[in-house]
């Protein structure tokens, strides 16, 4: 689905890096719509998001792929949409606007169909993509509650339920009692 972005022009640069950065964070569709370029600190790695659900800041790594795309959106195409005066919110619109989470979300649906994806949901399901294949990668559950900024673990533990679904169809086609 990221890979439907067309990064021969600048909207798609933007969105490659948007939807890259919404993976590999695993952040809120508000939270990166508050963004501003001072919150991603290049040299380590890091993006901070300020005011999250229930008014928490945190600290999330954001990864080398994301990082890039990211680099080449503000370098290359976000001088182009910025409108003075500029507040430096991150992404912007076409129009040089800060998106609204609604716009964010249609952008995200867009891709998904494009993409053939067809299950309800649109920034969301990248947040749910990034808990999960950590989850299935073998990070702890308490390093994904951070990187969600969930304050109770029992919000973090749907994810282990997909992890388990993927458990068992290892377990079909590997254990010596699961195949047929």
């Amino acid at each position: 689905m990221i890979r439907e972005a067309d990064t021969s022009t600048p909207w798609g640069i933007r969105d490659r890096a948007l939807l890259e950065t919404l993976y590999s964070t695993g952040m809120r569709r508000a939270e990166l719509a508050a963004l501003t370029i001072a919150d991603w600190n290049r040299e380590r790695g890091s993006v901070s998001i300020r005011q999250g659900k229930g008014g928490r800041d945190r600290v999330v790594p954001i990864g080398a792929r994301a990082a890039l795309w990211l680099a080449n959106y503000v370098e290359a195409v976000r001088p182009d949409l910025a409108r003075d005066p500029d507040d430096g919110t991150l992404f912007l619109t076409d129009y040089g606007e800060p998106f609204l989470k609604n716009r964010m979300g249609d952008l995200v649906r867009r891709y998904l169909d494009w993409s053939g994806i067809r299950t309800p949901g649109a920034c969301h399901l990248l947040r749910h993509a990034c808990a999960t294949h950590m989850l299935e990668n073998g990070a702890d559950i308490r390093f994904i509650q951070a990187l969600l900024g969930h304050a109770d673990l029992r919000s973090t533990q749907i994810y282990t339920q997909v992890s388990i679904a993927k458990l068992r169809e290892v377990h079909a086609a590997t254990h010596p009692t699961g195949r047929n």
